[in-house]
């Protein structure tokens, strides 16, 4: 396995102007890391998301570094089908830039508002079919396409695994978050046990955990079940890291661990803290 770091990780910084994507991608490879993935990329149109692709892919090259995914926001199930094709060929633009980034992995979403039926199960055919129509593309383009465990309504393992089998697609896989599934306060390390066999991505995160009724900790937001989470550097919090790991390596996990952090502390100093976390798991 493989470590890289999603430029998610380094928002308190690039909110600040204390780096851009160039210098995060600088203090990725400074760090020690494999590789970088990027979420959606700040421009205002697709145009100057190609353009500033181009010079991010340039920039990897000159400094000898890798960008290992894209990963988009996305609803595969919209209000009605003429938006599902509008959608389609928003995302199929999003492709095109992962490919210009060298990225192997694109993630996009699944589903984050009932707009168009009343449940998950509904919804499912829809979604699955849209997917479908994506990983086509992104297989004509050498990129593997997924779908990650996060935004409540397609987060619990058992509809990941639901969707997963509707898809069923040889192109299409999972990005297992390890600790997205305490946002809809399910055990975690079950959970991954269950996707680990689907996973082409993985995220690394930690969460302090904390019922509702011992009150509301600072900085923290609040799960399906209204719970409270507050972000952590990998290895401190709530979220049994280490045993997702072994999960992994015990099923044969041969890619990317990305670290996401998204906690109050200094960001460089919550990653270079998950990052070690990992590489103890590792040793």
């Amino acid at each position: 396995m493989k470590i890289s770091v999603s430029s998610y990780s380094f928002n308190q910084y690039l909110k600040s102007g204390k780096l851009d994507l160039f210098g995060a991608m600088d203090k990725a490879k400074e760090m020690g890391f494999d590789a970088i993935e990027f979420i959606d990329l700040p421009v205002q149109s697709h145009e100057e998301e190609i353009e500033l692709a181009e010079k991010l892919r340039k920039h990897a090259d000159e400094i000898g570094f890798d960008i290992n995914a894209y990963t988009v926001g996305a609803c595969m199930c919209k209000a009605t089908d003429e938006e599902d094709d509008k959608e389609y060929e928003r995302v199929k633009g999003k492709l095109d830039v992962a490919k210009i980034l060298g990225a192997k992995v694109f993630r996009h979403d699944a589903v984050f508002a009932l707009e168009r039926y009343r449940s998950f199960d509904l919804s499912l055919p829809t979604i699955a079919k849209n997917i479908r129509r994506i990983s086509d593309y992104g297989k004509s383009l050498g990129i593997t396409t997924c779908i990650e465990n996060h935004g409540k309504i397609c987060q619990d393992s058992d509809r990941v695994e639901k969707l997963f089998n509707a898809v069923n697609h040889e192109n299409f896989g999972i990005l297992l978050d390890v600790g997205n599934f305490a946002c809809v306060d399910e055990n975690n390390v079950m959970a991954v046990s269950r996707i680990a066999p689907y996973a082409v991505h993985v995220h690394f995160k930690d969460f302090y955990i904390t019922p509702r009724k011992n009150g509301k900790p600072d900085h923290s937001f609040e799960s399906r079940a209204c719970n409270y989470l507050v972000g952590m550097s990998i290895g401190y919090g709530d979220v049994n890291t280490e045993q997702c790991y072994a999960i992994l390596k015990s099923i044969g996990y041969d890619g990317y661990l990305s670290v996401e952090y998204e906690g109050p502390e200094d960001c460089i100093e919550g990653i270079r803290k998950g990052l070690s976390s990992i590489k103890n798991y590792m040793a």
